[in-house]
């Protein structure tokens, strides 16, 4: 199953000539190859692994269609006014010129499991003996009644970092007195559990200043979500009055929207926004699906090592795979990506392969040094990857506390961005 072409705009004769190094690298030596499909905190990090520990061993090739990563976690910080777009944007260089990693700017439209080959938009086939995916989330069609990809200007998902991040700062920005800005939640499972009520918090931060009479209403599918006592602890003390939270109990599962007239329906209910932060039903990004080796709309995986359950030389990290308990974040892809790569590594060279271990911590930031956490340990065992133990931030915590949670965030991303990109 292939994908146009032509729907990839934007494939320069720079990026074009660039494929030729990897393609006839490929061809001519003979070290085990591994393509790495997409360039976030699983891609990345499994293929620095994979370079750095086999010193030279093996041929790593990264694919990844944008020059910069502009991460999805600490996005929400950018949005309210904690970071700028400099801070959460990383690029690619070091994976090259220390690790001797092929990175590839482009897009993978087919895998051929058979033949053990991705072709990419530009023409190059990149050969491998084991592919690892991690192309993230896309969006599941015509979850959002009358939304769509095409709606995305009008009404930004935001949920993918970069341009759309950018996009949904500026129009809250200019937002009229009074105004109001209104979210669309999704359903479970989805990236990033505590991420968009993070986001209502980090909005309602910037509305507070400079537009303290506006309005944030939150439709949401669910009849709970994560830290919900928590954020609504921190609204109540922070926001007070400004966040409305319609859950499926009230209606926040029967929702529409009409981009071209700026409203929103809850129930029946219409009402007219100035900004509408739709972020649909997702599944796994569209390489995997490609590659036959999704279930519905996620990729189940082996929890010993991230395999695919349909192919022993495919494996999904992050967001896109089906994993069982841990939830889809950047911390989880990363632990995941290194679990990924010591096997793969041990595979291909004989090297020792370790026991598999995980872990996952989520941050979020309601207010001024009001942090907030939620993690756990993970093993893995026949079935699925499970929950060992867990922790979660308490209500009522003294802000010391608070303070010292979103500092400890801080030196987590600066300790997580140099562990994907060196």
């Amino acid at each position: 199953m292939k994908l146009n072409r032509r729907t990839f705009i934007g494939a320069s004769a720079a990026t074009a000539a660039s494929l030729h190094a990897p393609t006839v690298l490929a061809e001519g030596h003979g070290k085990p190859r591994v393509v790495v499909i997409g360039g976030g905190a699983g891609g990345a990090t499994a293929a620095r692994y994979l370079a750095k520990d086999s010193q030279g061993q093996l041929d790593v090739t990264l694919v990844e269609p944008s020059r910069t990563y502009v991460s999805c976690f600490f996005s929400n910080l950018y949005l309210g006014g904690f970071k700028d777009i400099e801070d959460i944007s990383h690029t690619y260089g070091t994976l090259a010129a220390k690790y001797g990693i092929n990175v590839v700017h482009d897009w993978a439209v087919d895998v051929d499991r058979d033949s053990k080959v991705v072709t990419l938009a530009g023409g190059a086939r990149l050969p491998y003996d084991k592919l690892i995916l991690s192309p993230g989330i896309d969006f599941v069609e015509g979850a959002v009644d009358g939304w769509s990809i095409a709606s995305q200007n009008a009404m930004p998902h935001a949920y993918k970092g970069g341009s759309q991040t950018e996009l949904l700062k500026a129009q809250v920005m200019a937002m009229p007195e009074g105004g109001t800005f209104a979210m669309v939640a999704p359903p479970n499972p989805y990236r990033c559990p505590p991420g968009p009520y993070e986001r209502v918090s980090m909005v309602a931060h910037v509305l507070k200043t400079t537009n303290p009479t506006a309005k944030i209403i939150v439709a949401d599918p669910k009849e709970k979500f994560s830290k919900q006592a928590l954020f609504e602890e921190g609204w109540g003390k922070h926001y007070s009055g400004m966040i409305d939270w319609i859950g499926a109990d009230f209606g926040g599962g029967v929702v529409s929207v009409d981009p071209s007239a700026m409203t929103l329906t809850i129930d029946g209910e219409e009402t007219k926004v100035d900004v509408c932060n739709v972020i649909p039903a997702m599944k796994a990004g569209r390489i995997a699906e490609l590659a036959g080796v999704t279930d519905g709309n996620w990729a189940p995986v082996n929890a010993a090592d991230m395999s695919t359950k349909a192919d022993d030389d495919v494996y999904v990290l992050g967001d896109a795979s089906r994993q069982g308990d841990m939830p889809k974040s950047g911390f989880s892809a990363n632990a995941q990506a290194k679990v990924c790569a010591n096997a793969v590594r041990g595979a291909l060279t004989g090297s020792k392969v370790f026991p598999a271990k995980f872990s996952n911590t989520c941050w979020s930031l309601i207010a001024k040094d009001d942090g907030v956490k939620v993690g756990a340990t993970y093993e893995a065992t026949e079935e699925k990857i499970a929950k060992v133990d867990g922790f979660i931030s308490a209500t009522g915590e003294d802000r010391a506390l608070r303070k010292t949670t979103y500092e400890e965030s801080e030196g987590w991303y600066a300790g997580m961005t140099a562990d994907m990109f060196g």
